[in-house]
């Protein structure tokens, strides 16, 4: 039973068959002026086409990239060295390619904090614009899934006259996100967060944005970004963005939020001293982040990966670093409780039978975990062979 959707999510069918062509008879350079490099151009065409309809964006707006990091690399570093003057404003809660990368700029960077939920401080947001050369907020938190008034945000930017940038890995597919109705200037998605292949993303650049491309070459991608395009990657891209719109409105996501709280449900019901983090109305339907009192999470993912359930203690970045993410630090989690975090993230893929048997494998978890533990004999490391 995988569920770590956040991590990553499982190749579509859909998608998989709409790459295969392009690996093998579709292996011509698009920039190439004969037949096959004509194909190949217009399959990216086709996939632009794609990608740029489900976020409401203009062709010309969208530009390929390896990832969702490369894209947040190339966005704020452009951004960077375009302006000299002023701070990067963020959230303590961002993606660690946002704030890492926050780091390697030539300015200081300022985080606003959130509440116990998980909600920015638009106060804070507001204090700290008008020292800001340029601001970002991530749509939705790939910890807990929680989803933050990044339009209200971005309003509140373009009001102090700041470029505003979005990180909509975890939001594209799992709720409507459309560019042409928020006050948002870039953004950045990925493939495979919405059942496409890793190593593609795409950054969203608004008509008009100053943009200074980080990779020079070629001029691919309108000298926006130069190499050689991944022909089978952008199509899966491009075929899973019509997947993803389609799920946004045949009723998928509602399938998904259903499942996710009837997980919840027998969790709490089956085991006691457990909460349920986050604001329960302002997060994305895949996503259940969940703490446990006396419990410590390292063993519950051991005990869990070997009945067969795969989900993970927060972002799969920071997985193996044996300590309380950035995320939970900032909306005040205590080192126990923090420790003792799971998240379990569904996709499409997931049935309403599979929640319900994993519910029962983590309570079983949680009630061995914790009976070892109660004896006082310390630490439990569980081997496998």
């Amino acid at each position: 039973m995988y569920l770590d959707a956040n991590a990553t999510t499982p190749l579509a069918d859909e998608v998989w068959e709409a790459m295969l062509p392009w690996w093998r008879e579709g292996f011509h350079n698009p920039s190439s002026s004969h037949t096959g490099g004509k194909k190949a151009r217009s399959a990216i065409d086709q996939a632009r086409a794609q990608v740029a309809e489900l976020i409401g964006a203009q062709e010309d707006e969208i530009i390929f990239t390896s990832g969702g990091t490369e894209a947040i690399n190339a966005l704020l570093r452009s951004w960077d060295a375009l302006d000299d003057t002023g701070a990067f404003l963020t959230t303590a809660v961002e993606h660690s390619a946002v704030l890492r990368t926050g780091t390697f700029l030539s300015r200081p960077m300022v985080t606003c904090g959130v509440s116990e939920t998980g909600a920015l401080d638009l106060r804070a947001w507001c204090e700290n614009l008008s020292t800001a050369a340029f601001a970002s907020v991530m749509a939705v938190n790939n910890e807990t899934g929680v989803i933050h008034d990044w339009q209200k945000a971005a309003v509140l930017a373009h009001q102090a006259g700041k470029p505003f940038f979005c990180d909509a890995m975890q939001a594209v597919g799992k709720i409507p996100v459309s560019v042409a109705d928020a006050a948002v200037d870039a953004m950045a998605i990925s493939a495979h967060k919405f059942h496409g292949p890793k190593g593609i993303g795409a950054l969203y650049v608004r008509r008009g944005t100053k943009f200074s491309p980080m990779l020079h070459g070629g001029g691919q991608e309108r000298g926006l970004r130069s190499g050689t395009e991944a022909v089978p990657l952008i199509v899966g891209m491009g075929a899973a963005a019509v997947l993803a719109k389609k799920r946004l409105s045949d009723g998928a996501i509602a399938r998904i939020a259903a499942m996710r709280d009837a997980f919840e449900q027998a969790v709490v019901a089956g085991v006691s001293g457990v909460q349920v983090n986050g604001d329960p109305a302002a997060r994305v339907a895949n996503t259940s982040h969940l703490s446990f009192d006396h419990c410590e999470a390292a063993g519950l993912l051991i005990l869990l990966d070997e009945k067969g359930v795969a989900c993970s203690a927060g972002s799969a970045c920071m997985a193996g670093k044996q300590q309380a993410s950035h995320v939970q630090k900032a909306m005040g989690f205590s080192d126990a409780r923090a420790k003792s975090s799971l998240r379990i993230s569904f996709s499409a893929q997931n049935t309403a039978e599979e929640a319900q048997q994993a519910a029962a494998i983590l309570c079983s978890a949680v009630k061995k975990l914790r009976s070892v533990q109660s004896t006082g004999v310390g630490p439990v490391v569980i081997y496998t062979p």
